[in-house]
């Protein structure tokens, strides 16, 4: 019998690089006992074990218990918006320059 030993939501994992951040998506997936012994970390796309049993119907069931399966937010999210701010202000304050550019004309 397969023993379900933990659930996982999906999520994002940061990486620090020399140029910044790395992001990583990890799927949702269910952790569990084979009745071969081995302990294997499922998800839908991987539901099988190296002794060859298919487990789909159990991740399908744990997964299910998971919740909605809506989507983690993406960690860059705030700072792209915080970008997008000064990105406007930026804009807005090139127009004006270009504008004073255009009435020198």
């Amino acid at each position: 019998m397969t023993t379900v030993i933990e659930r996982v939501e999906g999520h994002y994992e940061v990486h620090e690089l020399s140029q910044g951040k790395g992001y990583t998506w990890c799927p949702e997936c269910v952790v569990v006992e084979c009745e071969c012994g081995e302990r294997l970390l499922l998800t839908l796309s991987e539901p099988t074990c190296r002794c060859g049993a298919n487990h789909i119907s159990v991740v399908r069931k744990e997964l299910a218990l998971l919740g909605s399966g809506a989507e983690a937010q993406a960690p860059w999210q705030d700072e792209h918006r915080e970008w997008l701010a000064k990105k406007g202000e930026y804009l807005r304050s090139e127009y004006n320059y270009l504008q004073e550019w255009s009435d020198l004309d």
